[in-house]
């Protein structure tokens, strides 16, 4: 029997998951940090033996180019074609996504915006639980599409020192230029200071365990990080028709990601949450990972509310990773949605499809920092600078008044800055 929470009468507030990290791990992270940073590529060897139980001293720590060849010949060509499919879907998204340089004049000032694509880009993709070419393609492409130059991929070695086939094929294909056998605080350190093999890259993105999480965050500031994520979330707000079986599904889809994984099941209708109860009882014994899904249906919550605006105004509260709409009227619902990281809108639209790129990238905000963060985009690897050109009529024009803040400002040098140009330019 899945938990449930009663909102209709006492009303209330949710209250967002949360990233909170042991001070033990963020002590070890540390130590991490410092160590690679000193120490370079020996210590991602010994780590590599520690944590993956992986002997990297035959290997090396770079995939060599006949890794790549061997990887395409090991995989499926099935799951070749698909992962190739998800890579265009990705590259048609992230173009329409990039930013673009602008030029405006006024009042005899040319300004605008460029656009210029980061030099360096590192992109975390975990291992241990699962093997994941999607989340190469989630970022290596938009880094290819935004005109990175070079992109290090850092994922964890198997244990024979190996990268599985699948993540290289994908690796090989997006373009990235380099794959790094390292995972952990320690592949974020190699990324964020660089050693022997591992360029130091100028941002970091993807998701991890808590050990990679701590490292984004004691390296932002040095490096650009895209976001710290926590376990991973799914909000379903239902009424009407739904099929209580595919929403159950749902729940368990989301709930196999991780065992700290948080769902939440948000109707006033309380037949229908009998229903998902009985749907998810019956669908639980055939779910893939148990152990894991066992782990995280403790954090699913059944909600009862008084209508779709309590249910909106609770899944606002919670400011999910993924947002399902099962309602009737989802055009009428999704302009009250103020905080998501992607909404899939009707029966038809299951949250899997996002995580496999159909019109989505998967790296998106957890723990409630959809209330001020977006998922991971092409505008997440460029940056964008303003660019403005003045001439003298425009000196003159404008002098008198921003002259005055300066000197309101005790800023004397910044007034005498311009008036030497209005003067110059023949004005007062």
């Amino acid at each position: 029997m899945l938990t449930l929470l009663d909102l209709r009468e006492r009303g209330g507030r949710l209250e967002p998951t949360k990233l909170e990290i042991d001070p033990a791990t963020a002590e070890t992270v540390r130590e991490i940090l410092q160590r690679v940073f000193v120490e370079g590529d020996e210590v991602l060897v010994e780590l590599a033996a520690e944590f993956d139980k992986a002997d990297l001293s035959d290997t090396g720590i770079l995939v060599e180019a006949e890794d790549f060849v061997r990887a395409g010949r090991d995989t499926p060509d099935d799951l070749k074609q698909a992962l190739d499919d998800l890579i265009d879907r990705l590259r048609d998204l992230a173009e329409r996504q990039t930013p673009r340089e602008w030029w405006h004049e006024r009042d005899g000032v040319r300004f605008g915006e460029i656009v210029r694509p980061l030099q360096t880009i590192g992109c975390y993709v975990p291992g241990g639980r699962a093997r994941y070419p999607s989340t190469v393609a989630m970022t290596v492409v938009p880094a290819v599409v935004a005109g990175v130059e070079e992109i290090v991929v850092c994922t964890p070695p198997q244990t024979d020192g190996s990268v599985p086939a699948a993540v290289l094929y994908a690796a090989k294909r997006a373009g990235a230029t380099h794959v790094a056998r390292t995972g952990g605080a320690q592949a974020v350190a190699a990324m964020a200071y660089g050693t022997e093999s591992i360029p130091a890259v100028d941002r970091i993105v993807g998701p991890g365990n808590v050990y990679v999480t701590e490292a984004k965050r004691q390296v932002a500031g040095f490096v650009g990080i895209d976001g710290l994520a926590g376990p991973s979330e799914l909000a379903i707000v239902a009424d009407g028709d739904v099929d209580p079986r595919m929403a159950a599904l749902d729940l368990i889809a989301q709930a196999e990601h991780d065992p700290h994984a948080c769902t939440y099941f948000l109707t006033p209708d309380q037949a229908l949450v009998e229903k998902i109860n009985a749907a998810f009882e019956q669908e639980l014994p055939q779910a893939g990972r148990s152990e894991i899904v066992e782990q995280a249906i403790k954090h699913t919550k059944l909600i009862l509310v008084r209508d779709l605006d309590q249910a909106i105004n609770a899944l606002n509260d919670l400011a999910a990773e993924h947002v399902s709409l099962l309602v009737s009227d989802v055009d009428a619902v999704l302009p009250k949605v103020r905080n998501a990281g992607a909404v899939f809108l009707g029966h038809w639209t299951a949250v899997p499809y996002g995580d496999y790129g159909v019109a989505s990238n998967h790296v998106l905000p957890t723990a409630g920092t959809a209330r001020f963060s977006s998922g991971l985009r092409t505008s997440d690897y460029v940056t964008v600078s303003s660019v403005i050109q003045m001439g003298p009529e425009a000196a003159r024009r404008f002098t008198p008044g921003t002259s005055a803040i300066a000197r309101a400002e005790g800023l004397v040098g910044h007034a005498k800055a311009m008036d030497a140009r209005a003067e110059e330019a023949g004005g007062a």
